[in-house]
């Protein structure tokens, strides 16, 4: 005996807990494929990507992003900046959807 329980006792538990563990990821797995809440998340391809607080070039810079970086996005083009949040806009020329999503 182990921890004062039966071995019976703790294969159970370890098989229960890799049913956790499994499941857990297959889900994560889903929601990555599903894309956001939206349905529309984006891949920055520049080096770095300004987030600006409005949809122009000159907007005030609230946020930075790095190459290979994903986020939620809005389907909404404005100007040909994307919005990511009330507020927060990027160049749509610098990311490109995820594969499934539906931007």
């Amino acid at each position: 005996m182990i921890l004062g329980l039966p071995k019976k006792t703790l294969i159970i538990i370890g098989v229960i807990a890799a049913v956790v563990v499994i499941y857990a990821f297959g889900q994560k797995g889903q929601a990555d494929a599903q894309g956001s809440p939206t349905g529309c998340k984006v891949s920055v391809t520049a080096d770095v990507l300004n987030a600006r607080e409005t949809a122009a070039g000159n907007g005030k810079v609230v946020g930075k992003y790095l190459r290979g970086a994903e986020f939620d996005a809005q389907p909404v083009v404005q100007n040909g900046f994307r919005k990511i949040a009330d507020g927060k806009w990027v160049a749509d020329s610098f990311v490109k959807p995820v594969p499934g999503a539906k931007c």
